[in-house]
């Protein structure tokens, strides 16, 4: 059961999820799912494996078009109001809006500077000083260019794992997205570089919403503001991380973040 009386968000709400729900064929993975989330916040997707954290993750910028005979049967879901999944948006316009960092960093077997100039061009981008200065705002934001001024022609695939997350969250950024989805960015990462990536959360949110899906209970405590709860394909609870972690109302929600079960 969902909590009845979550803390009121102080931000309006650029993400508006209701009714949803969502099939792999005839399982369904997403079982009425209604949740608001705020621009310029954090939020953490927790919950066992095979929850459904990661499929709504997906939804958010249609990758689960790509699958075949996923579909959502019920609901929708609106950014700035306006419906994704309606017949006239073009999800690849939609994908430029809403960003997306995997579980394993993919950096293209191209220069660091090609990684993001790259889809910068395929926008459109002629001017060459537009491209340099973009792609030194993008690695700037990524905290990534004082590590990598000097070497913009080494392959991206040459960097450490952690600099080649950070090279990708560069290159989601540089194409200037609203949203920055990030589906456990940090799983294969050493504890110094999942910091690093931790401490960049925090300074993206200032212009970004960012929607984070993570085992670690200990990274959701640590970077999100508010955290959604998902079991069994439902939504259990969703609330200031703070009350998920210290006051959870729901008891499945207790017995997760305490370790009891999951």
């Amino acid at each position: 059961m969902v909590s009845s009386a979550p803390t009121p968000n102080p931000h309006p709400p650029l993400i508006e999820i209701e009714n949803l729900d969502f099939y792999y064929g005839e399982k369904k993975a997403l079982d009425n799912i209604t949740l608001g989330i705020a621009a310029n916040c954090v939020t953490a997707f927790i919950g066992p494996s095979g929850c459904g954290k990661s499929t709504l993750l997906r939804c958010l910028n249609r990758m689960n078009d790509l699958i075949h005979e996923a579909s959502i049967r019920r609901g929708t879901i609106k950014i700035d109001a306006h419906d994704i999944n309606a017949r006239e948006v073009d999800p690849i316009e939609l994908r430029k809006r809403v960003g997306m960092i995997f579980q394993k960093s993919n950096p293209f077997p191209k220069s660091i500077y090609e990684n993001i100039a790259y889809g910068l061009r395929i926008q459109g981008m002629k001017n060459k000083t537009a491209i340099d200065q973009r792609v030194e705002t993008s690695l700037r934001d990524a905290a990534l260019w004082d590590e990598v001024k000097d070497r913009l022609t080494d392959n991206g695939l040459s960097l450490s794992g952690g600099q080649q997350q950070r090279l990708c969250i560069a290159r989601a950024l540089a194409v200037q997205p609203q949203v920055v989805l990030m589906d456990e960015p940090c799983s294969a990462l050493d504890p110094i570089a999942t910091a690093k990536i931790e401490e960049l959360i925090h300074e993206l949110k200032k212009r970004y919403t960012i929607i984070i899906v993570t085992h670690s209970m200990q990274q959701a405590a640590r970077v999100s503001d508010r955290t959604a709860f998902f079991y069994l394909g439902r939504l259990i609870e969703h609330d200031v991380t703070r009350t998920i972690f210290m006051k959870p109302t729901n008891p499945q929600t207790e017995a997760y973040v305490s370790g009891r079960f999951g």
